[in-house]
């Protein structure tokens, strides 16, 4: 089980990247466009007010964790549970479609 404060910032990060997409991604848009050219002055502007925004709205810094535990690594996508989670599911059969590899 994951600590509970980790859980938490990881929380507090999608809430910062939900409440600021929109901006970041207008002042994103704003910088690349092509059909309106931006002054130099205009375009460091906007990268100013990109940079202004907290470091934590940005959506690389998400992390994926597990369902049940909390556990960062060897997520799955399909299922939202870590490797050895998902394997205990299979064996006990609490997931529809998914089977145990035998060779």
């Amino acid at each position: 089980m994951a600590k509970k404060s980790l859980i938490q910032r990881e929380k507090k990060r999608q809430n910062l990247e939900q409440k600021y997409h929109l901006i970041r991604r207008s002042s994103k848009k704003k910088i690349r466009s092509k059909g309106s050219p931006l002054s130099l002055s205009e375009k460091t502007k906007m990268q100013e007010k990109l940079q202004s925004l907290p470091r934590n709205s940005a959506p690389t810094r998400l992390h994926r964790r597990c369902f049940l535990t909390g556990r960062p690594r060897a997520n799955y996508r399909d299922f939202g549970l870590s490797g050895h989670i998902l394997r205990e599911k299979v064996y006990a059969c609490l997931l529809p479609g998914a089977t145990r590899s035998s060779w």
